[in-house]
């Protein structure tokens, strides 16, 4: 399967879930890149909006594998706790938006916590998407056990970056002085890293460390908008230029 960008976004109308269009874009240009026979692994599911845009994108070229436990719980940036019966929904409704789509065969899905599937998936990834629970601790986990199957010159995304405050902290524990991955930039809040073919020197580092650190006026004004949603002062919120009731993503 050969598709264009537009065609992979009409695919995903009316699929639930929190990937704006440029953002799918960086996920279907990515995918693009992967060689064929690499890996693209998927840590965050929902209903299955972005492995639709994983898969068009790989065409064929890649596996794509999307790991969700569907369990009800963190389903969204406001819904950390949930009920089975909800992740039952979710899990019937992304099998079913990915066989609307036409992927349902390109996509492999493992129904467990990420932390368990690591031994389901060989091998190196080339291309890692991060969009699990955003509490710091799971987070964090993701992006450091999973980050070490990231191949050299492979790529990791993380959704909610500098937006979400678990995410953000889990950024800035883990990645901001490392060694491994190079920021590359952000589409909103879907944060780009490249793994490094060798060790990032310490000029590396710091000038690494440097642009990522510069996000955080952005992640400041993400936060004060969340506040201002929950408590319904939409002044402030068009004040810091949101002007929709949408949770900034």
């Amino acid at each position: 399967m050969s598709a264009s960008f537009e065609e992979a976004l009409d695919a995903t109308r009316g699929v639930e879930g929190w990937l704006s269009d440029d953002q799918a874009r960086v996920l279907w240009e990515r995918a693009r890149a992967v060689p064929a026979g690499g890996r693209i692994v998927e840590i965050g599911s929902y209903r299955g909006r972005s492995a639709i845009v994983l898969a068009y994108g790989a065409a064929g070229a890649g596996a794509v594998v999307a790991i969700d436990p569907h369990a009800g719980n963190d389903r969204g940036p406001r819904q950390i706790r949930g009920t089975s019966e909800e992740g039952a929904a979710d899990n019937a409704a992304f099998h079913a938006n990915l066989e609307r789509a036409g992927v349902a065969d390109a996509v492999r899905h493992l129904r467990r916590a990420s932390r368990e599937a690591l031994d389901d998936v060989p091998g190196q990834v080339d291309l890692l998407y991060v969009d699990g629970a955003h509490r710091f601790g799971p987070a964090r986990d993701d992006i450091v056990r999973w980050g070490r199957r990231v191949r050299p010159g492979g790529t990791l995304l993380v959704h909610d970056a500098f937006s979400s405050i678990g995410v953000t902290a889990a950024l800035l524990s883990a990645l901001v002085l490392g060694r491994e991955f190079a920021y590359a930039g952000r589409s909103r809040s879907l944060a780009e890293y490249r793994r490094a073919e060798a060790p990032l020197t310490a000029r590396e580092r710091a000038r690494n460390a440097a642009r990522q650190l510069a996000q955080l006026p952005w992640f400041a004004r993400n936060v004060l908008v969340k506040l201002a949603l929950v408590l319904r002062a939409r002044p402030l919120a068009r004040l810091l230029g949101h002007r929709s009731d949408e949770w900034p993503y």
